[in-house]
């Protein structure tokens, strides 16, 4: 036990000592031009405290030695480590990832002993133009909690990491040269409220300053704002509170610089100044008008954004400003690849940048507060945020009960204390809509306490809370709560609750359609559904970033590891690899569908032959005056007119009709298509003049349909086919090819043409995939049943040569994996014509009570070089049943690695749905043609089913020099089941009964 300090650390009745109260944050400038600047260095009551500090690592608090926090202490010999950081991604402690278990026994409020911690000294100058100011220390994020020393002085102690602390350091501080200490503790009571789906970081993590204050100064401001009705006319009521008698002055400024109003005041504790504004600009995410408003008092300018507008539900409806609109958002951890929870401001810049490029509209803070520059980064790039406490209990779920904390009475000023901080600190950012009381913590006393602390607060803002959801069976009592919020729900769920008139408060889902590796598959279904009811809020995917560890193998292969990676226990291993973007941004399919899914601007046909479509608005304050629309037809994958409407009509939702000058031609035959493309007239803060907001795609009538590419050629129109049968193969010869048909194994072992074998395998039917992150419930079933292990049996084959000189070959065969009878049964007909296409018919009756099949079709392995993929269908990325709302129909030349799309954990990636033809060929086009009379979908890569399947992480794979394709009668979807609803029925290969067609044929395509 360490006799130098109080243990703290274990006491939910002691939250701090000789902490400031909570206040709004700001920075105290010297003057307007200062504050405009936004730029804290610029201001001369401001010195950060970042950069080189000396540390020590203690394993564990009892190593800590008495009198490291002394002047006399020497540390010359520690380590230098940067602040802000966590110090597990210097190289100290164990970096562990666990979901919802507490890495320590459930015993609150007590922690592990061997509670590591980390010491910090660093000295510092404060400057002579200080001399008579009061000097506060400002952390803005430590985790868990810590001791603060200046000059060998103890100054106080905080806790709850992710708001901040600050401490009057004024009676420490002297002239000259300064030392501060600071004890960080791993652990603390506190952690049992800071259970988040995270790594477990530890540090100083986020900024560390000092501020010089005026002896007499406003300590914190409240920005209230009344709307009149018809938005007409706002009110501003400046609540001051001030350390003593100060005259004030405020100044509200337009976006131009103007004076919008101004106001004095004497204030002496707590006042107001009113101002008032004719005919205010209102802010929202689409147009994000800011005000600036400038306390100025003493020798100190504040500076505070101001965005005029109105939160409120109206029976049921959720609105802003008046408007109904849909929360498109996403769930968002502090994550960085490299250095872990502490974020860069440009960081913060290229999230908030890629969110807008994708048509994101709100952040919920998962699950804590964020710094607050990010806030103000929301505030002028345009979102709305649900702004949540840093709160989470979850681990006390599986150790038993999970309502334990949040019913116990010693555990509520804790509680209470998450609230105050959040509430207090960010009140003045109107991109805060809505107030949330944490996540996962259960549900009783200490939440509505924290709750009804907030409204009487704030009431400007609506309260949110998931964890009262009936199912959770926690407190009945939700009246302080203004929606309802849940997480996964499904798409059934929230039209059945939209539809019950019982249900008078506005659904909100905090959580849905889980991002996780090859997904989501199910965004579609449910924005469907949010669109046509207004009770609907909308929601936020989880979540937006994978959260990978950037590491390196032995040999300096870089890597994204995940739980598990570094020996920690417990773990939830790639758990925390399910976001929309991966841990360097690159964003992954799944947000490319998400963009389109949601996007403000959607068109549908009025009358496509005559050229005429309807452009539908969805922005909900925007006209379209910023949208250009290019349009383009394509004639079986090839452009054959094209323009550009530079204005269209449509006000916030509302419809406008467009008439196209494209002529279809009266009697050619073929597939017509019209994409239409939504395009940004103007360059924007994120993203270039003819950046894509959305596309749509439509197929046109045409006079008459074009005979599939592959179609088997008119008998008598042939060469001659040879047959005979060598042993157990029948050897089939043409003018320019020769097969081999495997009797015995009831499969192709060579298709060639002009001696070149376009084989390197046999062919075989294939049930398996890798299983996607969203299978990792279903694959139980599929593997029970031998899925993964399905051989071919063949019963019989026969063969005989028709009239026409073609030959069939007949086999019957099933695939099973062993102690299980057989997944299917088929019979397959092969057909070989004179001119070397194999065209396959086949039919399968699956077994009765066995889980729907990944996918059913037909896998062919092509030899080393085969690197060229042409093919007509969806593109040009990855896609499926039920994730293919970002893809269009054309004609796409890639090559196999582009085929690919990477996973951290390697998973079914790259299959293309709808496919129409296909040609797999080297770089000399010397391959094969997949055609069929129904579409199909496709897939090309160096990765078989198992190798993806046996791989733990991406860098683990080894690309085979062979090309593995498959062509799949379907492929079942890939949902968001990793923490969402089921695969939904009309997305899955459930059928008993199914054929199956596909022409292969071999060519030279450069030839032909």
């Amino acid at each position: 036990m360490l006799d130098f300090v109080q243990k703290y650390w274990e006491d939910p009745g002691i939250l701090q000592v000789n902490r400031e109260a909570a206040r709004s944050y700001y920075i105290p400038y010297g003057d307007i031009g200062g504050a405009s600047s936004n730029k804290r260095g610029r201001s001369p009551f401001y010195r950060t405290l970042n950069g080189s500090w000396k540390f020590r690592y203690c394993r564990s608090v009892k190593e800590v030695q008495d009198g490291f926090y002394t002047d006399e202490a020497d540390v010359s010999g520690w380590d230098e480590l940067i602040v802000p950081s966590c110090w597990q991604t210097s190289g100290y402690d164990q970096l562990h990832y666990t979901n919802v278990n507490y890495p320590f026994p459930c015993d609150p409020p007590y922690v592990p002993n061997d509670n590591p911690a980390g010491l910090y000294v660093r000295e510092f100058q404060v400057p002579a133009q200080w001399d008579g100011k009061r000097i506060y220390t400002v952390f803005e994020g430590v985790n868990s909690c810590c001791y603060v020393w200046v000059n060998g002085q103890f100054v106080g102690y905080s806790q709850g990491s992710r708001v901040p602390a600050e401490f009057d350091v004024t009676p420490y501080i002297r002239e000259g040269r300064n030392r501060m200490a600071v004890m960080v503790l791993k652990w603390c009571d506190g952690s049992y409220l800071e259970d988040q789906d995270v790594w477990r970081f530890s540090g100083i993590f986020r900024d560390v300053y000092l501020l010089a204050r005026d002896r007499v100064h406003v300590r914190d401001v409240f920005n209230r704002q009344e709307l009149a009705a018809d938005f007409g006319e706002a009110l501003l009521r400046c609540e001051l509170e001030t350390t003593g008698r100060l005259e004030v002055q405020a100044e509200l400024k337009d976006a131009d610089g103007r004076t919008a109003a101004s106001g004095q005041a004497e204030i002496d504790g707590k006042g107001a100044i009113e101002l008032r504004v004719e005919r205010p600009v209102l802010w929202n995410a689409e147009q994000p008008y800011l005000y600036q408003l400038y306390v100025q008092a003493g020798e100190e300018t504040l500076r505070f954004p101001v965005g005029f507008r109105k939160v409120e539900i109206v029976s049921g409806v959720f609105k802003i400003n008046g408007q109904a609109v849909k929360l498109k958002g996403v769930n968002r951890h502090d994550s960085h690849p490299s250095l872990g929870q502490t974020i860069p401001l440009r960081h913060m810049h290229k999230d908030l940048m890629l969110m807008k490029r994708h048509n994101v509209n709100t952040i919920r803070t998962s699950h804590y507060p964020n710094d607050p520059r990010f806030l103000e980064l929301c505030d002028e790039y345009g979102f709305y945020v649900i702004d949540e406490a840093d709160l989470e209990c979850h681990g006390v779920q599986p150790a038993g009960d999970f309502h334990m904390l949040t019913n116990d009475p010693a555990w509520q000023a804790a509680f209470i204390d998450r609230a105050v901080r959040m509430v207090e600190r960010d009140k003045n950012f109107p991109s805060i809509i809505i107030w949330s009381m944490g996540n996962e913590s259960g549900y009783g006393a200490n939440h509505i306490a924290m709750a009804a602390w907030t409204k009487s607060r704030d009431a400007s803002r609506p309260v949110h809370y998931e964890g009262a959801a009936p199912h959770y069976k926690g407190s009945e009592e939700t009246e302080c709560l203004d929606m309802e919020s849940r997480m996964y729900a499904s798409v059934e769920y929230i039209e059945n609750y939209a539809k019950d008139e019982r249900n008078v408060k506005p659904l909100f889902l905090c959580e849905y359609s889980h991002a996780m590796g090859n997904g989501p598959g199910d965004l579609h279904d449910y924005w469907e559904v949010i669109y046509k009811y207004p009770k609907l809020m909308g929601g936020c995917v989880w979540e937006w970033t994978d959260h990978g560890i950037a590491a390196e193998t032995a040999d300096g292969t870089p890597f994204f590891a995940y739980g598990g990676d570094f020996g920690d226990k417990p773990n939830d291993g790639n758990f925390c690899i399910d976001g929309l973007v991966a841990p360097d941004r690159k964003p992954h399919t799944g947000l490319l569908e998400l963009k389109q899914v949601i996007a403000p601007v959607r068109a549908e046909a009025a009358d496509l032959k005559g050229g005429t479509i309807r452009v539908m608005n969805l922005y909900d304050f925007r006209d379209l005056s910023h949208v250009g629309m290019v349009w383009k037809l394509e004639k079986d994958g090839e452009t054959i007119q094209q323009g550009y409407v530079a204005e269209l009509p449509a006000g916030p939702h509302e419809t406008a009709e467009v008439t196209l000058p494209y002529t279809l031609p009266e009697t050619a035959a073929g597939r017509y298509y019209l994409t239409l493309s939504f395009r940004e007239k103007r360059e924007t803060r994120w993203a270039d003049a003819g950046y894509e907001i959305a596309f749509e795609q439509f197929e046109l009538p045409a006079a008459a349909k074009a005979a599939p590419a592959s179609a088997i050629p008119a008998a008598g129109k042939l060469p001659p086919l040879r047959a005979e049968r060598q042993g157990h193969l029948l050897v089939l010869e043409g003018f320019d090819f020769r097969h081999e048909f495997d009797l015995y194994g009831g499969a192709f072992v060579r298709i060639s043409r002009h001696g070149v074998n376009m084989l390197a395998a046999p062919t075989r039917f294939k049930v398996w995939r890798a299983p996607t992150d969203n299978d990792r419930n279903v694959k139980h079933e599929w593997m029970a049943e031998g899925y993964e292990r399905a051989k071919t049996h063949i019963y019989r084959t026969d063969w005989r040569q028709l009239p026409d000189g073609s030959v069939e070959i007949d086999a019957a065969f099933s695939l099973g994996g062993y102690i299980k009878r057989p997944i299917l049964r088929g019979d397959a007909c092969w057909r070989v014509d004179g001119s070397g296409t194999v065209a396959l018919r086949v039919k399968v009756k699956v077994r009765e009570g066995i889980a729907f099949l990944p996918r059913f079709g037909l896998q062919l392995t092509m030899p080393p070089g085969t690197e060229e993929v042409e093919y007509f269908g969806f593109g040009p990325h990855e896609s499926y049943i039920d994730k293919r709302r970002s893809v269009r129909k054309g004609k796409y030349v890639l090559t196999v690695d582009e085929m690919h799309e990477s996973y951290i954990k390697p998973q079914e990636n790259g299959s293309r749905f709808g496919t129409e033809w296909a040609i797999v060929s080297s770089e000399l086009g010397m391959g094969l043609k997949f055609s069929g009379a129904e579409p199909f979908s496709f897939q090309a890569s160096h990765y078989t089913p198992e190798d993806l399947t046996e791989a733990t992480h991406a860098h683990l794979l080894r690309k085979r020099k062979e090309t593995i394709v498959h062509i799949d009668y379907k492929m079942s979807g890939v949902g968001s089941n990793s923490c969402g609803p089921e695969l939904l029925p009309q997305y899955r290969l459930d059928e008993r009964e199914f054929e199956f067609a596909v022409d292969v044929v071999p060519i030279f395509k450069e030839d032909e």
